[in-house]
């Protein structure tokens, strides 16, 4: 494997795999914000090029200073095909096995030769599989006169509950000073590397919310760096009101007017919510959406 930094070479791999979606979500969001300032400092590899069949992208290795760090120590992984990919992971000049990290990917087929590496590096693995959706935008939707999405008429067309268009209720972008507060509800947080790592996305990605009558934040959702949206939550007293669903749509009229790649995951047991976002245009994705949270047995 080899990094992938020439600015002509990561369009041509973008390119690339666009193709792949939804396989591809892990690695072509990353790279999006690799293109864009690279603010979490990420690299590219690939096995081969042009004709790759794997690609990492991964943290630099000044930015994974804390061995128990899973939050920085982050891995997205596609693969064209997973012959190699045993031997690629084994590597530790790809993986550092020897701390905590989190490999992430859309391909379950991925999961086969991760088992297999972990075991024979004595790393235990977490695994963790959920629903993945993005936006499925009916064709009468997708441009307007000026070639835009007219997600306007979109939102006309659904049924939003009338409690996400009360004046009271205002939508704000988050920053870093919400951190806290996300990462006090973020079943996968709750603890000081991921409170470091929140504050890190809120400084350099879109975080969205709604604050309530009392003017206090109520509802969000925050993108990560591989253009997922992620850490959603809404306060127990103001849900099935539509208070996420007016993040949904203004959020992704603001992301698609950006040009961001999105999507996100949902466990299997939210029923509700993904009744919800599946009627306002979101879709499932049959890849699903997968982690793979490697321990090293001397921090178990």
């Amino acid at each position: 494997m080899f990094v992938i930094n020439e600015p002509q070479n990561l369009q041509i791999l973008y390119e690339s795999l666009e193709k792949s979606i939804p396989e591809s979500y892990k690695v072509y969001g990353a790279i999006f914000h690799i293109k864009n300032k690279n603010p979490f400092n990420l690299e590219v590899l690939v096995d081969a090029w042009p004709d790759y069949q794997i690609v990492i992208t991964r943290p630099k290795k000044e930015e994974m200073k804390d061995d128990l760090d899973y939050y920085t120590n982050t891995y997205h992984i596609f693969t064209k095909a997973s012959d190699n990919l045993e031997e690629v992971l084994a590597s530790p000049q790809v993986i550092n096995w020897e701390q905590a990290f989190q490999l992430q990917g859309c391909q379950e087929n991925l999961g086969e030769a991760i088992r297999k590496v972990s075991a024979s590096k004595s790393v235990q693995v977490d695994y963790v599989k959920t629903m993945l959706f993005t936006l499925d935008i009916p064709e009468k939707f997708k441009t307007s006169s000026d070639g835009n999405v007219d997600l306007m008429e979109l939102i006309k067309s659904s049924n939003m509950d009338e409690a996400s268009k009360k004046e009271n209720f205002l939508r704000i972008f988050l920053d870093a000073s919400h951190a806290g507060l996300v990462n006090e509800h973020w079943d996968y947080g709750k603890n000081e590397r991921s409170l470091k790592y929140i504050e890190h996305c809120l400084q350099h990605f879109p975080g969205l919310g709604v604050l309530g009558p009392e003017g206090v934040l109520i509802s969000w959702v925050v993108m990560e760096q591989s253009c997922e949206i992620r850490m959603g939550y809404t306060v127990p007293k103001y849900r099935r009101q539509g208070n996420m669903i007016q993040i949904g749509y203004h959020g992704t009229e603001y992301l698609i007017q950006k040009k961001i790649p999105f999507y996100f995951h949902v466990a299997d047991s939210r029923e509700s919510f993904i009744e919800a976002v599946t009627s306002i245009g979101f879709k499932r994705l049959p890849c699903g959406w997968h982690q793979w949270k490697c321990t090293p047995k001397k921090y178990c």
